[in-house]
């Protein structure tokens, strides 16, 4: 009961001041969802961001946040004078499924005063002034953006990135030499692909990681890089062989505006 009456204490505190300079703090007691917090062992935020060097004072560009699983860490650990600007489907867009999905973050965004530094822009438009963003960071989207729309996008976020900015790039990994075509079907994208677009648009690559790597991925599965956990799109099928794997496996990449 006491280590209860404790517990429930440090969330009203941490609720009420929920901005902290301790991205640690942030992730482990922070306001998150449940489910996101049982991807922490696959998707390691903390090393992550970590590894790009992201900072509470930040000025940071989100790309694509989806529902949200990093925006409930960066929301909380950006604050004064830095801020999040959350990339999301367009908001006129004729997509019924980019419209729901931007209805829905627009929702959450307004759910908790977490939230109150984050400023939801289109993922088509410039972003933000030029030169004016310490970083821009995207979770396993390139794979979405196969074709101009990656050009577009990293066109753009080089040109709102300060010089010296960085963009820190997370996404399911292809074997070298896979094709276009498989890599649109599979949802898996090649190293060399994302670092010649990203060097195409300006970009020196820093450093690599292996943070988010899983050697269990064959990425061979039947329905792609879906097949795995969150996505399980067999449902019941293999269920527990695709559980067993985790999620993909993935390249970590830093990038910088010289």
């Amino acid at each position: 009961m006491k280590f209860l009456f404790t517990f429930l204490l440090s969330i009203s505190l941490f609720s009420q001041n929920s901005f902290s300079d301790d991205l640690k703090e942030v992730i482990d007691n922070g306001i998150r969802d449940e489910k996101n917090i049982q991807r922490d062992s696959y998707r390691n935020p903390y090393e992550t961001l970590s590894f790009f060097g992201i900072r509470h004072n930040m000025k940071v560009v989100e790309l694509s946040p989806g529902s949200g699983w990093y925006t409930e860490i960066l929301a909380q650990y950006l604050h004064d004078p830095g801020m999040l600007i959350a990339a999301h489907f367009d908001k006129d867009s004729e997509i019924s499924y980019f419209k729901r999905g931007r209805a829905n973050f627009e929702k959450k965004m307004v759910s908790n005063s977490i939230y109150k530094n984050v400023k939801i822009v289109d993922l088509s438009s410039e972003l933000a002034a030029p030169n004016s963003i310490d970083a821009v960071l995207t979770f396993r989207n390139l794979h979405n953006w196969l074709g101009p729309q990656m050009d577009k996008i990293f066109s753009n976020t080089y040109n709102a990135l300060k010089p010296g900015g960085i963009f820190g790039v997370v996404e399911h990994r292809a074997d070298p030499g896979t094709t276009m075509y498989e890599m649109k079907k599979s949802g898996y994208v090649t190293e060399e692909h994302a670092i010649e677009i990203a060097e195409k648009h300006g970009f020196t690559l820093v450093s690599k990681s292996e943070i988010n790597a899983n050697s269990k991925d064959s990425k061979d599965h039947p329905r792609g890089v879906w097949t795995l956990p969150p996505s399980l799109r067999l449902k019941e099928q293999d269920k527990q062989k695709y559980l067993s794997i985790g999620e993909s496996d993935r390249m970590t990449l830093l990038f910088k505006k010289i």
